[in-house]
């Protein structure tokens, strides 16, 4: 940041002209409602009277006890010194500043347990000294500029050490660096324009020989502070308590801000700045804006600011603080002290305004807030008793400063006068914008929290206000949630993360491929069942006959079938029997509650169910009676093979196309009443053929771990029939036994795996070198403990470790990251980026993008959506919305059929940089 000649600047001065001559006196006008509270002058204090700190002196005093030598409250600043500098002169006028000033010479004491100020009378203060001309000329800017930042940052004793220092360092006879610093607690940034005012008036007189030409002044800080003891209690206090208390009820004390990495439990302190600058084209129309509405450049800018909160986090109740000086009294506005105060800008962003409708709301806030400006910080905060939470700062945690009354230059005789950089390493709330108006326009900075956000993300942030910016001066009529805030730059990667394009057999079947699959490789074995197993000849011969059968029941196109079998040969037999047939599949699990099957049978109301003899009576007479009433079929696929036995195996011809049914499969329901999800063949064929995240050939053996009512199934079985490879079952006993199913691997040669997450946290941490020997590790379906992946990188990594995403509604997997390292800290593993001729899109609440690291509910485009729910007609229309990017290259010109749909997941995520998805 720019050396600290800012000022925080008082009540008018917030104000751009030429509104104030309207706005001043409505201010006054709430000030004054009612006269008996209107405050008195300050006066000199009596001689010998007890010296109580201010509010605001208080409270930082109370902040030193708690945290002895900090240099937080620090205020630095730096002037360089070119020409010939009369040393006597400048610390004379430094010395006479100080006696001018009662604050700064007061030191802080405990009596009797309380705070007090003393002032000293008589001090030794003198200006330290420090000559680099014996340096070499290149170490002479680099010792300098460390003198500067260690000035910066050393402490003060409140209780025995002078409150200002001076350091002037001389780097050649004609340059100098002057180097003050001074705490907070008697000094704020209205005070350091008061002190650079008097030090060049003091310096130019005594540089000639003649006196100081400052006026005597008319009070002390501690006059004030006196005062303000004395005034703000009773009723003027009770006045000003009712209104705060009023205007932040039921306000929300915390603000999500998107932070880079979690917050610490404890908040932490450690800062930097990112400069920016405004056109002064873009300066121009914010003015001419502010004028036209009738607000305060100020107003415009806190209501641009709030919306980019508001666009960040989805909170429409928004508590911004902002610094005032506190200085509306004539007898007050020329001391150097701790006047400045904080207001909170509470803004109403409900019900989507325009923003020239929140221009208003911004306003009538702000004046209200101004007419209650002498309640201190210090003594809301106590009177409302927000919740503390030790990870961040009670009631805001955003900042907004416009200091628009810029100083003018400082001219000291035969000086050349330049302020130095001095960078700060601290910051007070996790973000705070600082914006100034100057001749060139406006420039602002970011001072954020190191611990919270990378300098990249806070360079973003400038970018989206700029741009958010530029949109309100060109359509201040349109809502906020609608106005611009993603650069054209960020516009087109979001496109280019999108554009997922393969070529694919988008125009096939299931089974149509599974038969191409069994010309090129009859007598390869497709699948294994514990002792059992069929060629890809042998199982389609089988298939091929059940599916005859089936057709002469009535099974065609998108006709139900239900298949309830154990993990076995008659279950790929049947799944495939009956897309063969033409119909779709609808799992039903022999374990499910009876409750959870009735309900199935009666919502599909399936005319035709496959299973094995053993589960008609295990599942009991009442459901197969409820089901025989509606004079349905119950095939069993071993007790009544004979039957099915004298069919033909040749493959039969069906009218079936690429977007017919091939299964209905049913969420889980933890959310609610379970739903039967419709998904076509194409969504299918797309999740394991030629597609980006994973490579199966003839030469893969895939292992069945899922339930096939498990979407997963549906990967681990077309995965291996559609390309070859050998599909082998997994017991239920086996996959919850870590060491044997390790055993079981590697005795198989599985290739390609995929497992729950849960199920893969327990193995990696019981046998963590059991995926060394496969090709593909997939996993996913709940949050990631990343030690586990860790673990197993380090133990029996994989060939290729995929962390996957994806909802049953899009058929599957929607998302793939590859993982190859786990970073320290790192708390969850990315879901990654979108799989072939899938997109994902992460919008606010209003289906705007939102830019990287910013959360959005995650909405999943592409050929991979489900045609709908089963009998849900609301419900589909409610999840599977029309698509507001369909003319966009990353849906529309991929000649996607899923391009018109998004399907909303309620899933919240975030890009990374990189483009992958948290």
């Amino acid at each position: 940041m720019r050396s600290s000649l800012k000022v925080e600047l008082p009540l008018r001065s917030l104000f751009a002209a030429p509104t104030i001559a309207q706005l001043a006196p409505l201010i006054q006008q709430l000030q004054q409602q009612d006269l008996e509270l209107a405050a008195p002058s300050i006066f000199r204090r009596a001689e010998n009277a007890d010296l109580p700190l201010s509010y605001s002196q208080q409270r930082l005093w109370f902040l030193d006890q708690f945290e002895p030598n900090s240099s937080f409250y620090n205020i630095p600043i730096g002037l360089r010194l070119v020409g010939t500098l009369e040393v006597a002169a400048l610390e004379q006028s430094l010395i006479e500043i100080i006696h001018r000033h009662e604050a700064l010479r007061t030191n802080f004491i405990t009596v009797d347990g309380q705070a007090t100020q003393i002032i000293q009378t008589e001090t030794n203060w003198t200006v330290a000294v420090v000559d680099l001309q014996h340096l070499p000329l290149t170490e002479i800017e680099i010792a300098a500029q460390q003198l500067v930042q260690e000035q910066a940052i050393q402490p003060f004793d409140l209780e025995s050490e002078a409150l200002i220092r001076a350091t002037l360092v001389i780097l050649s006879p004609t340059e100098q660096c002057l180097l003050v610093c001074m705490h907070h607690v008697v000094s704020d940034g209205w005070s350091i324009s008061v002190f650079v005012q008097e030090l060049q008036a003091l310096y130019n007189a005594y540089y000639q020989g003649q006196p100081s030409p400052l006026l005597p002044l008319p009070i002390q800080y501690a006059d004030f502070a006196l005062w303000q003891r004395q005034w703000l209690q009773g009723e003027v206090l009770n006045s000003q308590l009712s209104y705060w208390k009023e205007q932040l009820a039921n306000a929300p004390t915390f603000l999500p801000l998107p932070t880079d990495r979690p917050r610490p439990a404890v908040q932490t302190f450690n800062g930097a700045y990112l400069e920016f600058a405004l056109s002064g084209e873009l300066t121009q129309r914010l003015i001419q804006l502010s004028q036209q509405q009738g607000v305060t450049l100020f107003m415009t800018l806190l209501a641009a600011y709030d919306t980019l909160l508001y666009r960040y986090t989805g909170q429409t109740d928004i508590l911004v603080g902002t610094p005032i000086a506190n200085r509306d009294r004539t007898e007050i506005e020329g001391l150097i002290g701790f006047f400045v105060n904080t207001l909170v800008m509470r803004t109403n962003l409900a019900e989507n305004p325009s923003f020239n409708e929140l221009l208003p709301r911004i306003r009538e806030m702000a004046l209200s807030a101004y007419a209650h400006q002498d309640l201190p910080f210090e003594m809301l905060v106590e009177a409302l008793q927000p919740e503390r939470d030790l990870s961040h700062t009670p009631l805001f945690q955003v900042m907004f400063v416009l200091q628009n009354a810029p100083m003018s230059e400082i001219e000291l005789t035969g000086l050349t006068v330049n302020s130095l950089p001095i960078e700060s390493s601290t910051a007070k709330f996790d973000l705070t914008l600082i914006m100034e108006n100057t001749v060139t326009g406006l420039v602002g900075w970011w001072e954020y929290n190191t611990d919270l956000f990378d300098s990249s993300t806070i360079e973003r942030v400038t970018s989206h206000f700029v741009t958010l910016l530029e949109g309100i001066v060109s359509n201040p009529s349109e809502q906020i949630s609608q106005l611009p805030l993603l650069t054209q730059i960020e516009q087109q990667q979001l496109v280019e993360w999108n554009y997922t394009q393969s070529n694919y057999p988008q125009d096939k079947s299931i089974h149509q491929l599974f038969e191409e699959q069994v010309e090129l490789t009859p007598d390869d074995i497709a699948v294994v069942y514990e002792n059992q197993h069929l060629t890809y000849r042998e199982l389609n011969s089988r298939a091929n006959q059940l599916a005859h059968y089936l057709k002469s029941l009535g099974v065609k196109a998108n006709v139900l079938v239900g298949i309830c079998v154990e993990r076995s040969l008659e279950m790929v037999v049947g799944l495939l029997g009956i897309l063969k047939a033409g119909g779709a599949y609808v799992p039903l699990n022999p374990e499910y509650p009876q409750e959870r099957l009735t309900f199935m049978l009666e919502d599909t109301q399936l005319s035709v169910v496959l299973t094995q003899e053993k589960l008609v009576n295990k599942l009991g007479d009442r459901l197969w009676r409820d089901f025989a009433d509606r004079k349905a079929s119950i095939i069993c696929l071993d007790s009544n093979w004979e039957i099915v036995n004298q069919q033909t195996q040749q493959n039969p011809t069906t009218s079936v196309k690429a977007d017919n049914l091939a299964y209905v499969m049913y969420t889980s329901g933890s959310t609610g009443q379970p739903k039967g999800v419709s998904i076509i063949h194409r969504s299918v064929v797309r999740l394991v053929k030629d597609t980006n995240y994973v490579s199966i050939s003839a030469g893969d053996v895939i292992a069945q771990a899922s339930n096939y009512a498990f979407d997963a199934a549906t990967f681990e079985i077309w995965g291996a029939l559609l390309n070859g490879a050998r599909l082998v079952g997994v017991r239920k006993d086996l996959a919850l036994s870590p060491t044997d199913f390790a055993a079981f691997m590697r005795s198989q040669s599985i290739s390609v795996l995929f497992l729950t997450t849960a199920l893969f946290n327990q193995i990696a941490q019981e046998v963590p070198s059991a995926f060394n020997s496969l090709r593909h590790l997939l996993f996913g379906g709940e949050a990631v403990d990343p030690k586990w992946v860790k673990e197993v990188l380090n133990n029996g990594a994989p060939q290729r470790l995929l962390h996957v995403y994806g909802p049953t509604e899009n058929t599957t997997f929607t998302s793939w990251y590859l993982v190859q390292d786990v970073p320290e800290g790192a708390t969850t593993i990315p879901i990654g980026q979108p799989i072939s001729n899938t997109q994902i899109y992460l919008l606010d609440s209003q289906l705007q993008p939102v830019g990287v690291g910013v959360p959005g509910e995650l909405y999943i485009g592409g050929d991979g959506l489900a045609r709908d729910y089963l009998n849900r007609s609301e419900l589909t229309q409610d999840k599977f919305i029309p698509n507001p990017f369909s003319g966009s290259r990353g849906a529309g010109e991929q000649g996607s059929r899923g391009e018109k749909r998004l399907y909303k997941t309620g899933d919240l995520a975030r890009y990374l940089p990189d483009g992958n998805i948290e």
